[in-house]
This record gives structure tokens, sequence and C-alpha cells, in this order.
């Protein structure tokens, strides 16, 4: 595997470590299926539980969702286990030592989130039990407990909005160090952006 640290580039704020092409590629797979799973989740909701539409559409988004839990679960799985093998670059160099600190406390929430919501949405199926995804089972290693799934699901839905709540963070603070602070945050995760020397 490649370090994170294989390129060190000079910029307007000192020299960056950039992330390794493989910590860039499961970052934005995650993003990509995330961009896919929030509102498939959101429209499957809605037209479930709020319009009591059951057809093929809301049972296609359903399976769609489980198994874009699962696909998200199984990247994250791997982007965790590259971080702690591999390691991360150091911060960019002009970030003072409380937005270090932010941003670490961030990265850790989302990566925590992005398996606890996951998972509980699995646990949710199960005890359901929903285990069908486009013809494919699911396999089911709880007993159907339909309470337990309630609440479950309780617990998945407070998961998903504390993620969304930890990715605007994410997004929103990306997009201040780049437009309003003019450094390299963003550049270390997409290069092309960065402010060279």
């Amino acid at each position: 595997m490649d370090k994170p640290s294989n390129e060190t580039i000079a910029t307007t704020s000192g020299d960056v470590e950039i992330y390794s092409l493989t910590a860039r590629t499961l970052h934005w797979l995650v993003v990509v299926l995330l961009a896919v799973q929030i509102p498939v989740g959101f429209y499957m909701a809605y037209r479930g539980n709020d319009l009591n539409i059951w057809d093929a559409l809301t049972n296609n988004l359903y399976s769609l969702h489980k198994l874009g839990g699962l696909a998200i679960l199984a990247v994250v799985i791997l982007r965790l286990l590259y971080r702690l093998t591999a390691g991360a670059p150091r911060h960019e160099p002009s970030l003072e030592g409380w937005q270090c600190v932010v941003s670490e406390l961030n990265h850790w929430g989302l990566y925590l989130l992005l398996l606890v919501v996951p998972v509980l949405g699995y646990l949710g199926v199960a005890y359901f039990p929903a285990l069908d995804a486009f013809g494919f089972k699911i396999p089911a290693l709880v007993a159907p407990d339909k309470a337990m799934s309630e609440t479950v699901f309780f617990w998945h839905m407070v998961g998903a909005f504390a993620l969304l709540t930890l990715i605007a963070m994410h997004i929103g603070a990306a997009l201040f160090h780049y437009i309003i602070r003019g450094d390299n945050v963003l550049g270390r995760m997409l290069p092309g952006l960065l402010r060279r020397v």
C-alpha cells in the first residue's frame, strides 16, 4: 500500500502532505455511496412510513438502501483499516492546535457513525425481519423481534441525523478553509485545488 505521506508538495502555506491515492479513492467512494444512500433513505421512508405506499418502487428503494448500507459498511471498514495501518498525512501547516483537535474529533466521529449506522440498519432489518434485497437473502444473525426492530430503527434514524450533522460540519469546514481562509486543507484530499508556490 502507498503511504499517505508519499507526496509532500510545496504550497503557499508551507509543505503540505496530501492523502494517498488509496485514501482519496476510498474517501470519495464513500461520498458517492452516501450521495445515493441518503436521498434513497429519506424517499423510501416517506413513501413507506408517511404515504403508506408499498409497491414495487418502495420495495426497490428499501432493497437499494439495504445493499447501499452494506456497501458503505464494507468500504468504511477498508478505509478505517487503511487509516490505522498506513496512518494519515500531517495536518496542513497553517492550522492552529485547536483546529487540528476539532478536525480529528470530526473525522473519528464520522468513522464511528459510518460503522454504527449501517450496523443498526442491518440489525433493524434482521429483527423485523425484512432480509430480502432484490431477491437475495441477507443473512440473519438475530432472531425476529418486531419490538426490538422498532427500537433499533429509532437509533438508526438518530445516528443517521447525527451523521448528517458531522458531514455538514466536515463539508462546511472544508469550504471555509478553501474559500475564506485560502489554505490547503481541501487540497490534501483534492490535490488539483492545492495553492502551489
